[in-house]
Formats: C-alpha cells, sequence, structure tokens
C-alpha cells in the first residue's frame, strides 16, 4: 500500500522539525543528521524517510554517501500556504495590543 505523507503531519513532529532546521544551513548525511539526537539510528532514518517522502528533504548520492538537502520549492509551499493565516493572527494581535494599550491608560 502506498501512502501519501501529509506535509503538516511530517512537520508536527518536533523531531522532524530539528532535522529540516540542521538541513536548512547545509547539506548532511543520515549518520551526521543521527549524530545530533539521542536516538537510535533506524529511527532517524525513519524521520528522514518520511520528509523526504513529502518532499521537504530531497536525497543526492556523492560516491558511497547519501546527502539530505532542504526542497526550497516545497519549503516555499508551504510558507505561502500559512502566509494568509500569519497575517490574520498578526492583525489580530496588533489590534489586541491596541486594546491593551487604551485599557493601561485608563
Amino acid at each position: 500500500m502506498n501512502l501519501r505523507r501529509d506535509v503538516f503531519q511530517a512537520i508536527a513532529d518536533p523531531t522532524r522539525r530539528a532535522i529540516l532546521l540542521l538541513v536548512a544551513s547545509q547539506s548532511l548525511t543520515a549518520g551526521a543528521i543521527a549524530a545530533n539526537f539521542d536516538t537510535a539510528r533506524p529511527t532517524v532514518s525513519r524521520h528522514l524517510q518520511i520528509l523526504t517522502e513529502c518532499e521537504l528533504l530531497r536525497q543526492e548520492q556523492n560516491g558511497r554517501e547519501i546527502f539530505y538537502h532542504t526542497n526550497v520549492q516545497k519549503m516555499k509551499e508551504v510558507a505561502d500556504f500559512l502566509e494568509p493565516f500569519r497575517m490574520m493572527w498578526e492583525s489580530r494581535f496588533d489590534k489586541l495590543e491596541s486594546v491593551m494599550k487604551k485599557y493601561k491608560h485608563k
């Protein structure tokens, strides 16, 4: 059975978010990524598999090593989807701040 992974389920996991942050700054092998966590390598490999299935990470083989890279296009799609929500909440917080300032002066 071929399951299609949901991007938002993938990034809901804190370990996977941490992996994305690591790989955002540089391409890393699975071993280099796993060295940053106190979990078994197979667990990290499973996280990498999920992130790759969601197309948040790309794999590139260089000799015997497989390097993981951030898929910038997919990350942009996620950011573009979230942007209207960020703007909405920013507007609401600005209004709340304005109300609180008025209340504080009274």
